[in-house]
C-alpha cells in the first residue's frame, strides 16, 4: 500500500496566547513536594469547566551514565504509586532556587555512588503537562569515578551496570516505562 503525503490545510492556524481564562483557584492539597488546586475556567470553546492541577516544588532530574565500555546504570526500585517494579536512570529531584546541574552530581552520587567530570544536558521536557508543571532534564554524565551509595530513607534500590545498548532494548520492548527514561535514553540513541 501507498502512503502519499498530502498536505491538509488548517480549518484554522494555531495561536500561542494562552485561550483558557482562569475564574478562581482553590488549594486541595500540599506537601513538601507539590500542591494540588481545582480551578474553574473557561475553557478554549466558552464553556465553564473545572480544571485539577498538580503544581511540583521541584525540577525531575534525570541522569544517564555512561562509561568508557558504553555501559550505563540503571536503578530498579518498587514504585508505590503505579504499584509496581520499575527500572530507570538515576533520578530524582533538584529545588528550584538551585542550580540543576548540582542536583544531578547530588541524586547520581546519592543512587549508583557515581562522581562525573564531563556532564552534558541531553533534554528539557515536560512530564505530564496535561495536570502537572513539572519540569525535566536528562543530563548524560562522562568520565565516572566509582564510590559509595548515599540512599535515602525512602529508597531500596538495586544498580544494574549495563550495556547502554540493552538499555534502549529494554525501553523497546516495553521493560522500561518511567517517561523521562524512556525519553531520555531514546533521545540518545538518536543522537548516536
Amino acid at each position: 500500500m501507498e502512503i502519499k503525503n498530502k498536505k491538509q490545510p488548517f480549518s484554522r492556524l494555531p495561536t500561542t496566547a494562552n485561550p483558557w481564562k482562569r475564574q478562581s483557584s482553590k488549594q486541595l492539597f500540599e506537601n513538601p513536594w507539590l500542591s494540588l488546586h481545582e480551578d474553574k475556567v473557561i475553557n478554549p470553546g466558552g464553556g465553564l469547566s473545572h480544571y485539577g492541577k498538580i503544581n511540583f516544588k521541584n525540577l525531575a532530574i534525570g541522569i544517564i551514565p555512561i562509561d568508557e565500555n558504553n555501559n550505563t546504570w540503571l536503578i530498579g526500585q518498587y514504585r508505590y504509586v503505579p504499584d509496581c517494579y520499575s527500572w530507570e536512570i538515576p533520578m530524582g529531584g533538584g529545588a528550584l532556587d538551585i542550580n540543576p546541574l548540582e542536583s544531578a552530581k547530588r541524586e547520581l552520587k546519592e543512587e549508583t555512588g557515581l562522581i562525573a567530570k564531563n556532564w552534558q544536558e541531553l533534554m528539557k521536557l515536560h512530564t505530564s503537562n496535561s495536570v502537572t508543571d513539572e519540569r525535566g532534564l536528562v543530563y548524560v554524565a562522562r568520565d565516572l569515578t566509582q564510590g559509595e551509595t548515599e540512599f535515602e530513607e525512602t529508597e531500596d534500590l538495586i544498580i544494574q551496570k549495563i550495556p547502554l545498548d540493552e538499555a534502549i532494548e529494554r525501553v523497546l520492548s516495553g521493560e522500561i516505562t518511567d517517561a523521562i527514561s524512556v525519553a531520555g535514553l531514546l533521545k540518545l540513541n538518536f543522537m548516536c
